[in-house]
């Protein structure tokens, strides 16, 4: 294959998609985003936005000799995703697959739409170091040092944020300036849809 000519990267690119949809969706159920208690919440998202753009472009267009880069961003997303996954209340399905209960103050009653997000982008990042890395290597060396890594940094981000919240609540951090950190109601809690799988 010639390392310099442009190749598609379709699953990097939904992995980008996917981890740009979850930051975006944690910030629209009022719970903020990564990097917003450092940054703020607009220029949290110009970053995220931007970053996102960026990696949808030159997963589409960069020659196979940058493959490490993608590899480097597909091994990030997906060790997010398992911190995720293990950091955060869960419970498994019947196919014996976590399945988040509560994360990062979003509530049980926004689970349903998160975890499907989470799954998508997990499941992009596999399959594009599986299929898309041809000039990198196919082991994952970053994902597994960096599990507890962001594991104990969407702990820390989190505290900064319901800190935040109660300071100044605003929009964007609604959610985590209830007293409980959360907007759901016990009627809600009852309302939460059963675990597919």
């Amino acid at each position: 294959m010639n390392r310099t000519a442009r190749r598609r990267r379709p699953l990097t690119r939904v992995t980008a998609a996917a981890t740009a949809g979850h930051v975006f969706f944690e910030l629209a159920a009022g719970v903020g985003m990564p990097l917003a208690s450092l940054l703020g919440p607009f220029t949290a998202a110009t970053a995220w936005a931007v970053g996102t753009a960026t990696a949808w472009r030159a997963g589409g267009t960069r020659p196979s000799q940058d493959d490490p880069a993608f590899a480097v961003l597909n091994s990030v997303s997906l060790a997010a995703v398992i911190a995720h996954l293990t950091g955060w209340p869960r419970r498994r399905t019947r196919l014996g697959l976590p399945w988040l209960t509560d994360c990062e103050g979003l509530g049980p009653r926004l689970m349903p739409y998160y975890n499907p997000i989470l799954y998508v982008s997990g499941t992009a990042a596999v399959a594009a170091l599986l299929l898309e890395n041809d000039s990198a290597t196919r082991r994952l060396p970053l994902t597994p040092p960096l599990v507890p890594l962001l594991i104990a940094a969407q702990r820390a981000e989190h505290r900064r944020l319901k800190a935040i919240a109660a300071a100044r609540p605003g929009w964007w951090n609604r959610r985590l300036a209830e007293p409980d950190g959360s907007l759901d109601t016990p009627a809600d809690q009852r309302r939460v849809a059963p675990i597919p799988g």
